[in-house]
Protein backbone atom coordinates (compact mmCIF):
# COMPACT_ATOMS: atom_id res chain seq x y z
CA UNK A 1 0.00 0.00 0.00
CA UNK A 2 1.68 3.48 -0.78
CA UNK A 3 1.69 5.27 1.77
CA UNK A 4 0.52 9.20 1.63
CA UNK A 5 1.05 12.20 3.79
CA UNK A 6 -2.32 11.09 5.96
CA UNK A 7 -2.43 11.83 9.14
CA UNK A 8 -3.15 9.80 11.98
CA UNK A 9 -5.53 8.64 13.65
CA UNK A 10 -7.70 8.17 10.70
CA UNK A 11 -11.84 8.39 11.66
CA UNK A 12 -14.63 6.83 9.09
CA UNK A 13 -18.10 6.37 9.43
CA UNK A 14 -19.91 3.18 7.95
CA UNK A 15 -24.07 2.67 8.63
CA UNK A 16 -26.42 -0.09 7.22
CA UNK A 17 -29.95 -0.30 8.27
CA UNK A 18 -29.90 1.40 11.99
CA UNK A 19 -26.57 0.50 12.90
CA UNK A 20 -23.67 2.88 12.87
CA UNK A 21 -20.15 2.33 13.05
CA UNK A 22 -17.51 4.62 13.60
CA UNK A 23 -14.09 3.36 12.84
CA UNK A 24 -10.47 4.71 14.22
CA UNK A 25 -7.47 3.49 12.32
CA UNK A 26 -3.81 3.55 13.57
CA UNK A 27 -0.86 2.82 13.02
CA UNK A 28 -0.07 -0.68 14.82
CA UNK A 29 -0.11 -4.83 14.54
CA UNK A 30 -3.25 -5.61 12.16
CA UNK A 31 -5.57 -5.77 15.35
CA UNK A 32 -9.43 -5.36 14.68
CA UNK A 33 -11.35 -4.66 17.86
CA UNK A 34 -15.30 -3.89 18.00
CA UNK A 35 -16.05 -2.80 20.95
CA UNK A 36 -13.39 -3.45 22.57
CA UNK A 37 -13.69 -7.48 21.75
CA UNK A 38 -12.08 -9.45 18.73
CA UNK A 39 -14.16 -10.03 15.40
CA UNK A 40 -14.66 -13.49 17.08
CA UNK A 41 -15.67 -12.64 20.06
CA UNK A 42 -18.58 -9.80 19.28
CA UNK A 43 -20.08 -11.71 16.07
CA UNK A 44 -19.79 -15.46 17.45
CA UNK A 45 -20.60 -17.58 15.43
CA UNK A 46 -22.38 -15.43 12.96
CA UNK A 47 -19.53 -16.70 10.12
CA UNK A 48 -21.04 -14.37 7.45
CA UNK A 49 -21.44 -11.51 9.66
CA UNK A 50 -17.46 -12.03 10.37
CA UNK A 51 -16.61 -12.62 6.91
CA UNK A 52 -18.63 -9.83 5.59
CA UNK A 53 -17.37 -7.70 8.28
CA UNK A 54 -13.85 -8.35 7.12
CA UNK A 55 -13.61 -8.53 3.37
CA UNK A 56 -12.15 -4.70 2.52
CA UNK A 57 -9.20 -6.43 5.05
CA UNK A 58 -9.19 -9.52 2.84
CA UNK A 59 -9.26 -7.81 -0.44
CA UNK A 60 -5.82 -5.56 1.05
CA UNK A 61 -3.01 -7.55 2.26
CA UNK A 62 -0.96 -4.79 3.81
CA UNK A 63 -3.76 -3.65 6.00
CA UNK A 64 -1.84 -5.75 8.72
CA UNK A 65 0.23 -2.65 9.82
CA UNK A 66 -2.90 -0.71 10.82
CA UNK A 67 -4.93 -1.53 13.97
CA UNK A 68 -8.56 -0.97 14.04
CA UNK A 69 -10.64 0.27 17.12
CA UNK A 70 -14.67 0.27 16.05
CA UNK A 71 -17.49 1.07 17.96
CA UNK A 72 -20.58 -0.01 16.48
CA UNK A 73 -24.57 0.96 17.82
CA UNK A 74 -27.99 0.22 16.62
CA UNK A 75 -29.49 -2.69 14.46
CA UNK A 76 -28.61 -6.45 14.35
CA UNK A 77 -25.85 -8.51 13.53
CA UNK A 78 -26.39 -8.31 10.05
CA UNK A 79 -26.53 -4.06 9.74
CA UNK A 80 -23.67 -4.13 12.01
CA UNK A 81 -21.87 -6.29 9.92
CA UNK A 82 -22.67 -4.40 7.02
CA UNK A 83 -21.84 -0.84 8.87
CA UNK A 84 -18.44 -2.34 9.75
CA UNK A 85 -17.54 -3.23 6.77
CA UNK A 86 -18.57 0.28 4.90
CA UNK A 87 -16.20 1.93 7.53
CA UNK A 88 -13.65 0.32 7.50
CA UNK A 89 -13.34 0.34 3.51
CA UNK A 90 -14.09 4.35 3.75
CA UNK A 91 -11.45 4.48 6.16
CA UNK A 92 -8.36 2.06 4.32
CA UNK A 93 -9.98 4.29 0.86
CA UNK A 94 -8.94 7.34 2.74
CA UNK A 95 -4.89 6.46 3.70
CA UNK A 96 -4.36 5.04 0.46
CA UNK A 97 -6.53 6.79 -2.64
CA UNK A 98 -5.30 4.24 -5.27
CA UNK A 99 -7.78 1.34 -3.81
CA UNK A 100 -10.75 3.25 -4.28
CA UNK A 101 -11.23 1.81 -7.94
CA UNK A 102 -10.68 -1.71 -6.36
CA UNK A 103 -13.22 -1.11 -3.51
CA UNK A 104 -15.99 0.34 -5.93
CA UNK A 105 -15.97 -1.95 -7.87
CA UNK A 106 -15.63 -4.72 -5.05
CA UNK A 107 -19.00 -3.15 -3.74
CA UNK A 108 -17.43 -2.02 -0.10
CA UNK A 109 -18.14 1.94 -0.97
CA UNK A 110 -21.54 1.77 -1.72
CA UNK A 111 -24.16 2.63 1.25
CA UNK A 112 -26.73 -0.39 1.28
CA UNK A 113 -29.69 2.10 0.92
CA UNK A 114 -32.45 -0.82 1.77
CA UNK A 115 -34.53 0.43 5.05
CA UNK A 116 -37.65 -1.55 7.40
CA UNK A 117 -40.33 -0.30 5.66
CA UNK A 118 -42.87 1.71 7.92
CA UNK A 119 -45.97 0.06 9.53
CA UNK A 120 -49.13 1.64 7.93
CA UNK A 121 -52.38 2.03 10.11
CA UNK A 122 -55.22 -0.30 9.55
CA UNK A 123 -52.55 -2.81 9.22
CA UNK A 124 -50.89 -5.45 11.99
CA UNK A 125 -47.29 -4.76 9.85
CA UNK A 126 -46.52 -2.99 6.77
CA UNK A 127 -47.86 -4.45 4.12
CA UNK A 128 -49.78 -7.78 6.11
CA UNK A 129 -52.99 -6.95 6.13
CA UNK A 130 -56.00 -8.41 8.86
CA UNK A 131 -57.81 -11.57 7.93
CA UNK A 132 -61.10 -11.08 6.05
CA UNK A 133 -63.85 -12.61 7.57
CA UNK A 134 -66.79 -13.18 4.95
CA UNK A 135 -69.44 -13.32 7.58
Amino acid sequence: MAETSTSFPVWATGRRKESVARVRVVPGTGQLLINDKSVNDYFGGHLRARSLATAPLQHIRAATGFDFHISVTGGGVSGQSGAVQLGIARALVEIDPSQRPAFRKEGFLTRDPRMVERKKPGQPKARRRFQHSKR
